[in-house]
């Protein structure tokens, strides 16, 4: 891969790379998001198969409405997981026949992304931005992380030993390793704490035997589609999906922003003005609607790849239009799906305790990078009834805040109160300082990196 790069764009053509190492680049780009984006299906329950079919589908129309132009691979978000289970989580069980609820929320929360791709369009970046300010994405973000941490701890009890392998090869991967292996950190972890919880007789393959190698990757009965097609649709339940996840989507906007910033300074291409912001925050809304009505989770733009575009010094988007055409092919494998389901709740506790852990240090990234003045007692206020709402909430007796509307009651969880009071609390008061694009490092301090 020595080829001189184009003059004009800066980055290695693909033709002259040749098909071989256009391949073995395209597995490379799918091991890299793989770790994560599976990862999300098994935290939230929703399906494998329909989360690798629209990661992939979710990357080809992002390409195709961003001109072909950005190198960025769509998978998996951590930043609705709290949402997943804020609705289809019942006394601290997991009620699957409640995701599809779940995600309607989400479909919606994509759609948010196309009202300010159009915002963008016409008012311009830095007049919007304005209005999302790191003091309140930053609080928002930590208290993502925070509120997801029990589960996690709850999950390594189950199994510490078989939890700590999971933690020990994750931090080993990410201090020590070189390479690819620094790259994908949370994909070593699962497999070497699941090839360990194998050996001493902690899984159970019998659902892997029995799965079929060739499948569909997804049921019309855990879409969003097939939700309103049940008799006992529950209208409060969807609008509470609606109001409660909707507000989350603030975080991912601003993560989007910060990758496209990233994926830019990597690149060295201003990808923020041609194809333009609003035409990849179109690709990413779109990408995790569509995702979300077939039963697959969120999308977002993945910093691992960008971790892989930096490694490998080949920027050609055909390279990561070929891995989201493997993602789409290992899809239709419900075996797979079936081992990856399998994967035992220590494993999964083990790597979420540093995931979410992460989401939380990212938030706190976002205030510093960002140099929030806490000597102002505006913004000590704004952040203070963020945190104090979403956590207080989410832990008190009550789980979230209920009232009625006429016949139908709506229940708001902690992260959909403090983010929508956060907003207008930051909107109302005095002093706003923030200007988009006055910080590159603060700019590109928002992204859900589990590298």
């Amino acid at each position: 891969m020595s080829k001189k790069p184009i003059p004009e764009s800066g980055i290695y053509d693909a033709r002259e790379l040749g098909v071989p190492k256009m391949l073995v680049l395209g597995i490379q780009h799918m091991f890299a998001m793989f770790g994560a984006t599976v990862l999300v299906p098994a935290l939230t329950g929703l399906s494998v198969s329909a989360t690798l079919l629209f990661a992939g589908l979710g990357t080809l129309l992002f390409h195709l409405l961003a001109k072909g132009k950005v190198p960025a691979f769509l998978g998996s978000s951590f930043a609705f997981i709290g949402g997943y289970q804020a609705i289809a989580m019942v006394d601290g069980n997991l009620d699957t026949s409640l995701l599809p609820y779940a995600c309607f929320g989400v479909a919606l929360a994509g759609l948010m992304y196309v009202i300010l791709s159009a915002l963008f369009k016409v008012f311009g970046v830095k007049k919007v931005m304005r209005f999302f300010p790191p003091i309140v994405t930053g609080p928002v973000i930590i208290c993502i992380g925070l509120t997801l941490s029990s589960s996690a701890i709850n999950n390594c009890q189950t199994n510490w030993w078989i939890a700590l392998v999971a933690i020990l090869v994750v931090v080993a991967a990410n201090i020590f390793g070189k390479g690819m292996i620094k790259i994908i950190p949370i994909l070593l972890g699962v497999v070497a704490s699941y090839v360990i919880a194998a050996i001493t007789g902690n899984v159970d393959f019998t659902a892997v035997k029995e799965a079929a190698w060739v499948g569909l990757p997804f049921q019309w009965g855990n879409t969003v589609f097939g939700l309103f097609g049940r008799d006992n649709l529950d209208t409060s339940l969807l609008i509470t999906a609606a109001i409660t996840i909707m507000p989350l989507s603030l975080a991912t906007m601003v993560e989007h922003i910060g990758d496209m910033c990233a994926i830019s300074s990597t690149c060295d291409r201003n990808y923020l003005a041609d194809p333009g912001l609003h035409r990849t925050l179109l690709g990413d809304g779109l990408a995790t609607t569509l995702a979300s009505l077939f039963g697959a989770p969120a999308n977002t733009t993945y910093g691992e790849n960008t971790g892989v575009l930096a490694l490998s010094k080949v920027y050609d988007p055909k390279v990561i239009r070929i891995a989201a055409v493997l993602a789409i092919l290992f899809s239709f494998s419900p075996k797979f799906e079936a081992l990856v389901a399998a994967m035992p709740a220590a494993t999964i506790g083990g790597v979420s305790m540093i995931l979410y852990g992460m989401i939380s240090a990212v938030g706190v990234r976002n205030v510093v990078e960002n140099k929030v003045d806490f000597t102002k007692s505006r913004n000590v206020l704004v952040a203070a009834i963020i945190m104090v709402l979403s956590i207080g909430i989410s832990y008190s007796s009550l789980g979230a805040i209920s009232f009625p509307i006429g016949s139908v009651t709506i229940k708001l969880s902690g992260l959909a109160v403090g983010a929508i009071v956060g907003i207008l609390l930051n909107a109302i008061l005095p002093g706003k300082d923030y200007e988009f694009g006055s910080d590159q490092q603060g700019d590109k301090s928002v992204n859900f990196i589990v590298q």
